[in-house]
């Protein structure tokens, strides 16, 4: 496993302020990515977070940010608050609708103070809409999209983890509309709020299914297209000793390589005679079945025949493949994926691992020469990790 976590270059964001209102989901996802890609973030944890010094919230996704701790029910902690959006290029919240306008921290006083603000607002339903109020999670905000319906077996839909909302129609759209809002304001000096939605964003995800539903290349019924496990030649299948093998050479010409490698016969049912695909299921697993996982990866080892193994978690950090490219690193003995994309003049880099709420609070309020700092200090609008206890 690689130990890739530093560089002498900064990374892409390199001189971009990010302010974070901490919580849980997609949103913390988003920061960290900025994080990764040399932001300074700085996450505001709440009073609670500090004084639960078992739950230290060192989750890897807060990996690279600065915490610091304010009450924002108090007055002085959303002056403080103010103070660091009036210095910040980027704030990140993921309350329901209306919270932060509550508070005092809504768009018109964000970029009443800084007119050049990116906004960028997560949630699941958005800002508007009849759910837009309700409460939900990645599983609900994905199954009004149409593509929780084409993930699982023809009996029933199956859970794809939280990835397909929260992180990819979540997290990495909100993080695209940041992008894309940063350069307009480095143009125009014009800032703007940045409304991410999971379910926009998942919707959009599936713009080439909902393209080929229109245009009679997909159907409805879920295990029957090329790319569900109804094409056979698109599959998982069960190697002797129970592992799992992807089966996954779509072009003609792939599926003759595996063809060739895993010996199936001659006189073998075409590759796209739908008619005839049960059979050729049921022969691709009675081979696959004739051998172990690891005998399977030697055979098809360097070729082109888009076969896989499906690997753990534990076993993905000790892949060939993975550590070759420093896919994975190591921060302070705790393993994890290493910052992605990658720059050939500014590498991302993880500066230090996730801290402590409240941990930097002095330091942040230093660097960023956040007015009226020490009467929110004084007020105990302001804490810092060493107050604990």
């Amino acid at each position: 496993m690689s130990q890739r976590q530093s560089s002498t270059h900064p990374g892409p964001l390199a001189g971009v302020r990010v302010v974070e209102f901490g919580g849980i989901g997609p949103a913390p996802f988003a920061t960290m990515l900025l994080a990764d890609l040399g932001a300074d973030v700085v996450r505001i944890d709440r009073v609670a977070d500090l004084a639960d010094v078992e739950d230290d919230g060192r989750s890897i996704v807060n990996r690279g940010k600065r915490s610091l701790v304010l009450d924002l029910k108090a007055p002085h902690g959303v002056d403080v608050a103010l103070g660091l959006i009036e210095r910040a290029n980027v704030l990140v919240e993921a309350f329901r609708p209306g919270v932060t306008e509550r508070l005092g921290l809504g768009p018109e006083a964000a970029l009443g103070r800084n007119p050049r603000l990116v906004y960028g607002r997560m949630t699941g339903w958005g800002q508007s809409g009849p759910k837009a109020a309700t409460a939900g999670h990645d599983l609900g905000y994905i199954a009004g999209t149409g593509l929780l319906h084409t993930i699982g077996t023809a009996e029933a839909p199956s859970i794809p983890l939280n990835l397909l909302g929260d992180y990819a129609g979540g997290a990495m759209y909100l993080v695209t509309g940041i992008l894309a809002a940063l350069r307009h304001a480095s143009l125009t000096g014009v800032g703007q709020v940045v409304d991410a939605a999971i379910t926009d964003g998942t919707a959009h995800l599936g713009t080439l299914i909902y393209g080929m539903l229109d245009a009679g290349g997909w159907s409805d019924q879920r295990a029957a297209n090329l790319m569900d496990g109804g094409a056979p030649f698109y599959d998982i299948y069960t190697t002797s000793d129970g592992g799992h093998l992807t089966v996954a050479p779509i072009e003609p010409k792939f599926y003759e390589e595996f063809a060739r490698l895993a010996e199936l016969p001659e006189d073998r049912p075409d590759q796209y005679d739908r008619a005839r695909w049960p059979e050729l299921r049921a022969l691709i697993q009675r081979r696959i079945g004739t051998r172990t996982l690891a005998e399977w990866v030697e055979v098809f080892r360097g070729s082109d025949a888009c076969v896989e193994p499906v690997l753990n978690l534990r076993q993905a950090l000790r892949d060939e493949h993975a550590n070759a490219r420093g896919s994975f690193i190591e921060l302070d003995g705790v393993p994890q994926p290493a910052p992605s994309p990658r720059f050939s003049a500014t590498p991302g880099l993880v500066r230090h691992r996730a801290p402590m709420a409240g941990a930097h609070t002095m330091e942040v309020l230093t660097d960023w020469d956040v007015s009226g700092a020490a009467e929110a200090v004084a007020s105990g609008a302001v804490r810092q990790r060493e107050q604990v206890g």
